[in-house]
């Protein structure tokens, strides 16, 4: 596990990367990660200022069962049920990570020192029930800085819009269409006109929209690769990052730009009641292509008023040679269209492969978790309490 000494030694590109406006937050927790400082190291020397989780990631720490040995053996003790004890679990990581977050959540006015948890992905296409499910997580994690992950899929969006309503902080994840990304704003805009007719203060509410970065690429290049032109080749790799520009040209146009151009009318009059932007968050910034640069969806994705979480290795490869030259974004918007364009124009339907990837990330993250609940029931069953 990473110290602070080795940290801080690798900081410069990070360093650089936050003071042009981008927060960077670690796309990872485990129970070791908390217990043996890890996490408390990234912060201190890595510019880490937010944690995300998903059920992969729970899948991989508690699936593995270190660290969870004696929580385990209590939970079988009580002869909790399955789907208890993997409640029990995540949220006390959530809790812990928020507490150790909790510093920079407090200088930061709440803006950062998140920590995200999702609600059961097997919810996604249930409004009610994903409604049900962040006010409970909301609850049982409480801590001011916890944020509920509701996936962007149709049946979320009238849940942003409630859960956002009633005053919780929600990171809006699976998003990769620029349309369904204009309908989480509108959602995150519907949401705080709830909560603001409900007397709550608008200021304490805060939310992220994770728009899906390498998944974009490792799509598209598959079928350019198979057309295998020159012209198709040529593309490979242009996609994700055309369509994340986009997608923050479309967040300066719903709540203004940084050079003071103005949003829309319904952010214009949220904001004077001290609501807080939603920013966009580049998410899957792991690079998947051996090919490319392993610092690529960092690097050329930075803007301000933005979040890029990473995985570990990621947020090393950053600190050890990423390129931070200031804003890549906002200049390339001509470009971004052209180069979505072109793919479009040699046959390949991006709203195709937008549909595919949030129907395939909702299925991943429901076989994970599937398989997180798999794991922790054999757990449970070796200590000898039925979990059905």
């Amino acid at each position: 596990m990473i110290t602070v000494t080795q940290a801080t030694a690798t900081a410069g590109a990070l360093k650089r990367l936050t003071d042009e406006g981008v927060s960077i937050w670690l796309d990872d927790l485990s129970r070791t990660r908390i217990t043996s400082g890890g996490l408390a190291a990234l912060v201190a020397g890595k510019h880490v200022v937010g944690v995300t989780t998903n059920p992969s990631i729970f899948q991989a720490a508690i699936g593995s069962g270190e660290g969870y040995e004696e929580q385990l053996a209590d939970l079988a003790a009580r002869g909790v049920t399955v789907d208890e004890a993997v409640r029990m679990m995540t949220t006390a990581d959530v809790r812990a990570a928020a507490d150790i977050l909790r510093p920079v959540h407090t200088r930061s006015g709440g803006r950062d020192g998140r920590v995200s948890i999702e609600v059961d992905p097997r919810l996604a296409h249930d409004t009610a029930a994903t409604i049900a499910e962040a006010k409970q997580l909301a609850w049982l994690v409480d801590r001011p800085n916890v944020m509920i992950k509701i996936p962007a899929t149709r049946a979320g969006l009238p849940a942003i819009t409630e859960v956002i309503g009633l005053g919780i902080s929600v990171n809006v994840t699976l998003i990769f269409s620029l349309e369904r990304y204009r309908e989480v704003m509108d959602a995150y805009l519907a949401g705080l006109e709830k909560a603001a007719a409900r007397g709550l203060d608008l200021s304490a509410i805060h939310s992220v929209a994770s728009f899906f970065v390498s998944r974009v690429d490792s799509e598209i290049d598959k079928r350019l690769t198979v057309l295998g032109t020159d012209e198709a080749l040529a593309l490979r790799g242009r996609a994700a990052l055309a369509n994340a520009r986009l997608a923050y040209e479309a967040y300066e146009e719903r709540f203004g730009s940084a050079d003071g151009t103005p949003g829309g009318d319904r952010w214009t009059a949220l904001a004077g009641a001290r609501a807080n932007k939603q920013r966009p968050l580049w998410a899957s910034t792991g690079v998947k292509d051996p090919a490319y640069k392993d610092t690529l969806y960092v690097d050329e994705l930075v803007a301000p008023g933005t979040v890029n979480t990473m995985p570990e290795a990621t947020l090393d490869a950053v600190g050890d040679h990423g390129v931070i030259t200031g804003n890549t974004v906002t200049g390339g918007y001509a470009q971004a269209r052209a180069d979505l364009a072109a793919v479009e124009a040699l046959g390949i339907s991006y709203d195709e492969v937008v549909t595919r990837l949030e129907e395939e990330g909702v299925a991943k993250f429901e076989t994970a978790w599937q398989d997180l609940l798999d794991a922790v029931t054999k757990s449970l069953n070796n200590k000898g309490v039925d979990a059905e």
